[in-house]
Parts: C-alpha cells; sequence; structure tokens
C-alpha cells in the first residue's frame, strides 16, 4: 500500500493527514511541536523526529507549511 507522509500539521495539513487515515493509508507526520500531532498518532499515525525519516520510506510526501521559510527548514 502507498505509504504517506505529512508534514506540517496546521490546519489544512492536520485536516489532510486526518484524512488519510481514514482512507486507510499507512501515514508518518511531522511538525515543529509534536503536540499538534497528538490526536494523529493516537488514530494510528506514526511519528518522525525529523522531515527528513519521515519522507525517507514514503510514496508520497505533502508539505503544507506556512511560508518560504519553512518550506525551505522542510
Amino acid at each position: 500500500m502507498t505509504h504517506v507522509t505529512v508534514l506540517g500539521l496546521g490546519i489544512m495539513g492536520s485536516g489532510i493527514a486526518h484524512n488519510i487515515l481514514k482512507a486507510g493509508y499507512p501515514l508518518t507526520v511531522y511538525n515543529r511541536t509534536k503536540e499538534k500531532a497528538a490526536s494523529l498518532i493516537e488514530a494510528g499515525a506514526q511519528w518522525s523526529d525529523t522531515p527528513a525519516l519521515a519522507a525517507h520510506n514514503a510514496d508520497v510526501v505533502i508539505s503544507m507549511v506556512g511560508d518560504d521559510a519553512a518550506s525551505r527548514a522542510m
């Protein structure tokens, strides 16, 4: 099955991530603050400590961050 990673769990990123889990896909998530990932982890997502590790085994990577600086940091 396709493994998905979502980087950035703001309003839009967390909504996308929840829908990916509901669809049954394996999901890895990363956010600068792990607290924002709590509900996703409880729902079955895997947490990653870095964006690079999160994307390492992913077939699809979705980056949903707020600005150019955050995008470059990913």
